[in-house]
């Protein structure tokens, strides 16, 4: 009987151990929990596609990103840290886990949504055919079949292009895409609606235009690792942006950048 006894205390003894191991791995694994304990959110942005990520002329980084990401960040009680890179490299480095979340204007996709989770939107943006000002070849979607156009190869709007038919080649970012695109060497280029308005706006002679618009809008998010341990700051990540939205903070942030409200 006492050996019975002993092996059940023994048995469970291990269960104890292994329950508490699992708690111990739970808690390594729980990305809040370790932004908390860090005390700043580790962030992946360009840094060059104005008006959503891009240095002033004190060369701070600024822009709506930068801005809703630090809204974030203070509502979870934490720093917000970026760390800068081209578009290509950013989602590859948040699937290893190289940065907590990415500020970028990401657009939701099927495709991405396998690979990462996303938060509640916070940008609701439409896709603009970006031509030159002389050009009438291109009057909708349709016509961009055999068309060369440019942007980052890993972007929404170089798989857009592509499934209309053109020939997307990659550039690094806007500025190299709108060099292309103005000295001839590529017939359109694909961007957000609103990132052309504030392009024109500070390059009024630059003689581009909107050729042709999405009929629907696309949803901008926070992309962040699959994973369990990511559930709880995809919580409080979506916490924050619905405050942020009730209170008017995003459009605020959307009006100073953009000069309208892309946050409903």
């Amino acid at each position: 009987m006492r050996k019975v006894i002993a092996l059940i205390g023994y048995f469970l003894a291990g269960v104890s151990i292994l329950a508490l191991a699992g708690c111990g791995k739970k808690n390594e694994d729980d990305m809040l929990a370790k932004i908390k304990k860090a005390g700043k959110i580790t962030i992946a942005t360009e840094g060059t596609w104005a008006p959503w990520t891009y240095h002033d002329e004190n060369d701070k980084l600024v822009g709506f990103d930068v801005e809703v990401a630090e809204a974030i960040a203070e509502k979870i009680g934490v720093e917000a840290e970026f760390i800068e890179g081209e578009w290509d490299g950013l989602l590859a480095g948040l699937e290893v886990g190289r940065y907590d979340i990415m500020a970028n204007g990401v657009e939701i996709t099927d495709e991405r949504e396998e690979k990462y989770n996303f938060s509640l939107p916070y940008g609701y943006i439409r896709t603009a055919i970006i031509v030159r000002g002389d050009d009438d070849r291109i009057k909708s979607f349709e016509d961009l079949e055999g068309m060369t156009t440019a942007n980052t190869i890993s972007s929404t709007y170089a798989q857009l292009a592509e499934k209309y038919g053109a020939k997307p080649i990659g550039v690094d970012d806007l500025n190299q895409t709108i060099e292309l695109l103005l000295a001839g060497r590529i017939d359109a280029t694909l961007n957000a609606e609103v990132t052309f308005y504030d392009y024109i706006k500070e390059h009024p002679e630059s003689g581009l235009k909107i050729a042709a618009l999405t009929d629907e809008a696309s949803l901008v998010a926070i992309p962040i690792q699959k994973g369990d341990g990511s559930i709880d700051l995809m919580t409080e990540i979506d916490k924050a942006i619905e405050e942020l939205r009730k209170d008017g903070t995003l459009s605020e942030i959307s009006v100073k950048y953009f000069g309208k409200d892309i946050s409903r």
